[in-house]
């Protein structure tokens, strides 16, 4: 017999190999789902347009911010409390603070995700500051334009 007229028997799959494909099936699934819901985050308007608007939105992108990214509470509490007491007391008091707000994070951040259709506190306020992780991480004002400020100019 010839490799050409030889025919290739059908094997039935194995339980394993059914296994196998409902796995890759369902992280198919999850990974599509959660392109969906970052793609549908990333439609909320950003900062500088929502600051005065609170929506289901920006309670939506709260939510997933603060579940993806709410280790950053640590070094952002550790960031802000060195900026407060200085390096000796603001790093170990900031990095106990910090693990604090990570676990708050984590737990506030499922819940807006969870409740982000729903108008709950009234007008979709945050429930912790700060509102995202990345906002102890931005710069305080220079101390120039705080003393301008003061002189109302």
């Amino acid at each position: 017999m010839t490799t050409l007229t030889m025919e290739k028997k059908a094997k039935a799959p194995t339980t394993a190999t059914v296994t196998l494909r409902r796995k890759t099936r369902s992280r198919r699934i999850g990974i599509r789902l959660l392109t969906v819901l970052l793609a549908f985050g990333m439609l909320v308007p950003p900062d500088a347009f929502a600051a005065k608007f609170h929506n289901s939105g920006r309670k939506f992108r709260r939510g997933v911010s603060n579940i993806a990214l709410g280790v950053l509470s640590i070094p952002g509490q550790m960031t802000e409390e060195t900026r407060k007491r200085g390096y000796a007391t603001g790093l170990p008091y900031g990095f106990v603070k910090g693990l604090g707000y990570f676990v708050a994070a984590e737990a506030v951040g499922t819940w807006e995700f969870l409740t982000c259709p729903f108008q709950f506190p009234k007008g979709y306020k945050p429930i912790m500051e700060p509102e995202f992780p990345w906002e102890p991480f931005r710069a305080p004002p220079s101390k120039s334009r705080r003393s301008a400020d003061r002189r109302g100019r």
